[in-house]
């Protein structure tokens, strides 16, 4: 069985002072400094959610700018396409039409030629008849003698003269 002597006594009376003194010097200390590191580890914790929270909210507005940045250059390069686009069908309309005006003042500047030359012809024809006929009034000779002289000043005219217009 236990003894109860005073070893036992003061063993106890010394174990209970120890625990005293501990909790009054050694324990207190100790939970305030593992209440304060549990607080400065709960606010690490916190302000980690909170920059990772930041961070995402950033990263989101990030990927929404450079979508929109993309959508912007997007709109400007079909923008310039069609800007090109118009560009470039106008100077082909100009130049049609350019060839087309090219085109009448060739028409005209040959409509005038011709009529001009048509016009040196008929004079040429005119003075050539009028030649023609006073030969055959000089000579005064039938119908067949007129058909055979007319034959012979048709085929000595000269081809520069007519050029090669058709009659």
């Amino acid at each position: 069985m236990i003894e109860l002597n005073a070893t036992l006594i003061a063993q106890i009376l010394n174990f209970l002072i120890l625990v005293v003194i501990l909790r009054l010097v050694a324990y207190k200390p100790v939970a305030r400094l593992l209440e304060q590191r549990s607080q400065k580890i709960q606010n690490d914790i916190d302000k980690a959610e909170a920059d990772q929270k930041a961070a995402e909210a950033t990263l989101i507005q990030y990927k929404q700018k450079l979508s929109d940045a993309n959508v912007k250059a997007q709109e400007i390069l079909d923008k310039a396409e069609k800007v090109a686009r118009n560009e470039h069908d106008a100077a082909i309309e100009a130049t049609k039409k350019e060839i087309e005006q090219m085109k009448k003042n060739a028409e005209e500047d040959i409509q005038r030629d011709r009529e001009r030359i048509a016009s040196q012809l008929r004079g040429e024809v005119v003075s050539l008849s009028l030649a023609a006929a006073g030969k055959l009034i000089s000579k005064n000779i039938d119908n067949k003698e007129n058909e055979r002289l007319i034959n012979e000043f048709i085929n000595q005219l000269d081809k520069e003269k007519l050029g090669d217009l058709s009659c």
